[in-house]
């Protein structure tokens, strides 16, 4: 394990439930990987590239199999920056509340941003392959309600199925989630629910 990218997608720092899973992850993963390079990017915080004209024109440029033309090289630059810094990943780890059912805003944007063509996936003789090969990802996530399987609220999660669908688009097909939930019912049961997410993170990273 040579680079751990974490991903953080929460604005409430030391406040973040999220975070506090992902605090006993890597310090955990420190210990088992202590050569481990961590690379931390806060969507919340970062200055994301917008999703411009000239981007998107890029985009259909490569689903073409064209190269970026120099008019389109400028604002794709900031795109493949980040591109590069994820793909310089052997495992990943992104750390995020549930918002509305789904993912924050800026996490989605910023999925937006690196998932792009000849980059991230192509099409090939076969269909459509994911190039991000023989990595790993661990999700840890906070929710308010409880969506686990069975529950009648299950259906209202779109947080896990579209995290696992768009990265195992990319080729990501080993990824593990710990879900907090539910973080809302009262204090006791909040603090039932960290112990029982910490302990989790603490076998998962055993076999990570």
């Amino acid at each position: 394990m040579k680079r751990l990218f974490s991903i953080i997608a929460t604005p409430r720092q030391e406040e973040s439930r999220t975070l506090k899973v992902s605090a006993v992850f890597l310090d955990a993963f420190r210990k088992k990987y202590p050569d481990c390079c961590i690379d931390e990017l806060n969507v919340m915080t970062e200055e994301l590239p917008p999703i411009t004209l000239k981007v998107v024109s890029g985009k259909y440029e490569l689903l073409g199999g064209k190269e970026l033309t120099d008019k389109l090289k400028d604002a794709w630059n900031p795109v493949i920056r980040h591109i590069e810094r994820f793909l310089l990943a052997d495992a990943y780890l992104i750390s995020t509340p549930m918002w509305n059912f789904h993912i924050p805003y800026p996490l989605k944007q910023y999925i937006d941003i690196i998932i792009q063509p000849k980059y991230l996936f192509r099409y090939a003789a076969n269909g459509i392959e994911g190039l991000v090969k023989n990595k790993k990802m661990m999700v840890i996530t906070s929710r308010g309600g409880d969506y686990s399987p069975g529950t009648p609220a299950q259906g209202y999660d779109f947080q896990e199925p579209y995290l696992r669908a768009i990265f195992g688009f990319v080729g990501i097909a080993d990824i593990n989630f710990i879900n907090l939930q539910p973080a809302d019912m009262g204090p006791e049961l909040l603090q039932k629910k960290i112990e029982e997410a910490k302990n989790a993170v603490l076998k998962a990273v055993e076999g990570f």
